[in-house]
């Protein structure tokens, strides 16, 4: 393959700017419950790449499934065209180390070495605990992922990076229902380098169980303003949608209002608050060792000390935002160009004692995990479930909880950082364009914000 791909960049280097071929070799296997019954067992294998083009600021894109020297150089050829019509300025495209590398796997229970058997049996045991565990649970929907990927990427630069990789995900929900009311509580799960993530959560899902159904009888929060203690679950999920998309370099490139706001240097929250991006931590569905442009990955400091000190980049945003390519140059598969993508964001660790957050507090909400929302500069999101906090102790449950506000005011109105730092991974992934789902993860410990906007009866 190598061999191939370096004499077919080396036939069309002169004709462009820039000029990369991308293939990729995936197996993947989705399983699926809902209610009683399985609803999915989807086994497949797919074989493809894209050439990448570019020419005095246009860039040519083409993909292609068979993979022999005739038909990649066709369609080397077509992106090479594509660029130079639509080629009109300069290319801004940001240099980086020359690569020859072979990644291998580092697994510690490859997926594949598991039986499908074997992974019904766990799956089906899950769902059936999810049934019977209250009357009141009547829907369940269990979900599993795995993906084994081989990519082999060429480049005009003298690059060439050969990978292989492992993606593990799921989710289970216990959906409860009374009296016309809907509530829900899921487990996730997910890994980059052990199938064994998905064994052993009894214990987890018979606590989702308890909290879907007690959701039932909890009362609807009444609205305000509150200060918020959000788990390290609920940071995450925030720190990702709301300041890590935020942070992605065309997102600034290409907003002007958005620009001046993310300008470096700039303080963006007390000297407690530090938000990274890191492709180095093994394990996590958001590690890599190159990205899908063959940068080498690293942590990205955001936040340091409160100030803006970085943001996330491919080689095309960081060229022409005159700054560094970072290792964020994802695509979901060889049917997408790399784009600005996340790999693990976390706030870090801070010093706070989550228990005394709480004691500090005479009023506000406990609000854990979460069940979505909306990310960007004013956000909302729902918890998985909450608690009222009064006279510094956790109170009652209380449901329909959406927090919602300005992004930047709000990472000003963290005024505590918890030492409970943890990583959640799940099923699914992250969402932009048509890239969806991309497998990252979200970090944080327990974090205190400030004057919160809660929607409630």
């Amino acid at each position: 393959m190598k061999t191939m791909l370096e004499s077919i960049i080396r036939r069309y280097n002169r004709e462009v700017d820039y000029l990369e071929i991308r293939v990729e070799e995936t197996e993947e296997l989705s399983i699926g419950f809902k209610g009683p019954g399985v609803d999915m067992i989807n086994q497949s294998s797919e074989k493809g790449g894209c050439v990448r083009a570019l020419f005095k600021g246009g860039w040519g894109f083409a993909t292609f499934n068979r993979i022999d020297e005739t038909e990649i150089s066709r369609f080397v050829q077509s992106a090479v065209r594509q660029s130079r019509l639509l080629g009109k300025e300069i290319s801004r495209f940001a240099p980086v180390p020359v690569v020859d590398a072979v990644v291998g796997l580092k697994v510690k229970t490859d997926p594949r070495d598991i039986p499908l058997e074997r992974k019904m049996d766990i799956l089906s045991a899950y769902n059936q605990q999810i049934l019977e565990s209250d009357p009141c649970i009547r829907m369940s929907n269990v979900r599993y992922l795995d993906k084994a990927k081989h990519t082999w990427l060429a480049t005009s630069d003298g690059s060439f990076v050969e990978q292989e990789s492992i993606d593990i995900g799921g989710g289970l929900v216990a959906i409860a229902m009374k009296n016309g009311q809907t509530q829900m509580s899921s487990v996730g799960f997910g890994s980059s380098n052990d199938f064994n993530v998905v064994c052993g959560k009894e214990k987890d899902i018979e606590k989702a169980c308890r909290h879907a159904a007690e959701l039932l009888e909890a009362p609807p929060i009444t609205g305000g303003v509150y200060t918020v203690v959000a788990d390290p679950r609920l940071a995450g999920v925030f720190v990702h949608e709301s300041f890590g998309h935020t942070s992605e370099g065309e997102k600034v490139f290409e907003n002007e209002s958005l620009a001046e706001v993310m300008k470096m240097g700039k303080q963006f929250g007390s000297p407690i608050l530090n938000i990274y991006d890191t492709g180095l931590e093994p394990g996590y569905r958001g590690a890599l060792v190159y990205d899908d442009e063959g940068v080498p990955a690293e942590k990205t400091v955001l936040i340091e000390n409160g100030v803006l000190v970085g943001r996330l980049h491919s080689r095309e945003t960081a060229g022409k935002m005159g700054e560094k390519a970072t290792g964020n140059g994802r695509a979901l598969d060889y049917k997408y160009p790399p784009i600005p993508r996340m790999r693990t964001t976390c706030i870090a660790r801070g010093d706070a004692d989550p228990g005394q957050m709480v004691r500090e507090i005479e009023l506000g909400v406990y609000a854990v995990d979460a069940l979505g929302g909306q990310g960007g500069e004013m956000f909302s999101f729902t918890a998985g479930r909450a608690y009222m906090i009064r006279n510094g102790r956790i109170a009652e449950m209380v449901r329909n909880v959406t927090l919602s506000g300005n992004l930047f005011a709000t990472l000003k109105n963290i005024d505590a950082v918890g030492n409970d730092f943890a990583v959640q991974d799940s099923g699914g992934g992250c969402g932009k364009g048509a890239q969806f789902p991309l497998p990252v993860s979200s970090g944080s410990p327990s974090i205190r914000i400030r004057n919160v906007v809660i929607a409630g009866k």
